[in-house]
C-alpha cells in the first residue's frame, strides 16, 4: 500500500491519503524564497544586509539645511531692519557676508519672494518690499478676524492648567521686550501666539495665523526709533502676561478686552 509524503503530526507515522484527493506539493516557505532570490538568513525583508553597499545620503539634506540656515538669518536680518527697505540685495553678496555660496542664498531670496517680503529684480538680486502703515493695520485686521474668535473659545473651554503651561512662554517674550532686540521679540512672540492658538487642536489655522504673523513684523519705510521700538516691545509683552493671568483667572471680560487692545495695537 502506497503512503503519502505527509506524515501525523503527533506520532509522525505517514498517513494514507484517500482515494481521489490530489497531491499536493509541499509549497517554498519564506527562507526557502529568500535563499533562492540571495537574501541572506535571518534577514528582515526590506532591509539592507551586510553584503549591501549602504546607500550614501543625498547631498540635498545637507543643502537644504544651509538654506533653512539662510532663511533664518535672512527672516532676522529682515525683522532687526538690517535689510533696508527698497534696497537691492544681490545673492553673491549677501552669500559672502554669510560666508556661503550665493546658491543657498537665492533659494532662500525665493522663498521670502513667496512669502512677499522681497520681490526679484531681474539680473540684479531681490529688493526688500516697501511697507506702509496701511499694510500693517490690514494684517492686523485680518490676524484679529482670525484669532480673536479662537482665543475668546478657548478661553471657555482650555483646562487652567494648560493656560499654566504657556507661562515660561510668556515671560520669555517679556526678557527679549527688555532686550531691546526686535528680531528676538519678534520669535518669541511668534511662539507664544502659535503655541496658543495651537490649543485648538487646528495645525492649519496656526500655520496661516503664523504666516501673518511674521508678516506683520517686517520693517516699515522708514523705521521706529530704537527708543521707541523698546518701549513697545514691553507694553506688547505686557499684555501677554496680562492675557494668561485672565485666561487662567476665567475673567471672559478681560480676556475680551485685552485681546482686542492687543490686536488693536497692530502687534
Amino acid at each position: 500500500m502506497r503512503q503519502s509524503a505527509q506524515g501525523s503530526a503527533e506520532t509522525g507515522i505517514p498517513q494514507r491519503r484517500p482515494a481521489g484527493v490530489p497531491r499536493v506539493p509541499p509549497q517554498p516557505v519564506a527562507a526557502d524564497v529568500d535563499r533562492e532570490r540571495g537574501v541572506a538568513a535571518g534577514a528582515t525583508r526590506g532591509e539592507h544586509t551586510h553584503s549591501e553597499q549602504p546607500i550614501p545620503r543625498p547631498r540635498l539634506v545637507q543643502r537644504a539645511s544651509v538654506r533653512g540656515q539662510i532663511l533664518d538669518a535672512l527672516r532676522t536680518a529682515l525683522v532687526a531692519g538690517e535689510l533696508t527697505p527698497g534696497e537691492v540685495y544681490s545673492a553673491p553678496a549677501l552669500g559672502e557676508r554669510f560666508g556661503v555660496s550665493a546658491t543657498p542664498v537665492r533659494e532662500a531670496m525665493q522663498q521670502l519672494a513667496l512669502e512677499g517680503a522681497v520681490e526679484v529684480v531681474p539680473n540684479r538680486g531681490f529688493r526688500v518690499v516697501e511697507r506702509g502703515t496701511r499694510e500693517l493695520a490690514e494684517l492686523a485686521e485680518v490676524r484679529a478676524l482670525i484669532e480673536v474668535p479662537v482665543v475668546l473659545r478657548l478661553a471657555r473651554t482650555v483646562p487652567v492648567e494648560r493656560w499654566a503651561e504657556l507661562r515660561p512662554l510668556a515671560e520669555a517674550t517679556v526678557r527679549a521686550a527688555a532686550s531691546g532686540c526686535r528680531a528676538t521679540y519678534a520669535e518669541s512672540d511668534r511662539t507664544f501666539h502659535r503655541a496658543v492658538l495651537s490649543l485648538s487642536g487646528n495645525e492649519q489655522l496656526a500655520q496661516i495665523a503664523d504666516d501673518l504673523h511674521r508678516r506683520a513684523q517686517w520693517p516699515l519705510v522708514g523705521g521706529a526709533p530704537t527708543a521707541r521700538g523698546r518701549a513697545e516691545l514691553m507694553a506688547d509683552a505686557a499684555q501677554h502676561t496680562a492675557l494668561l493671568d485672565a485666561l487662567i483667572a476665567r475673567d471672559l471680560d478681560v480676556v475680551r478686552a485685552l485681546v482686542g487692545e492687543h490686536f488693536g495695537g497692530a502687534s
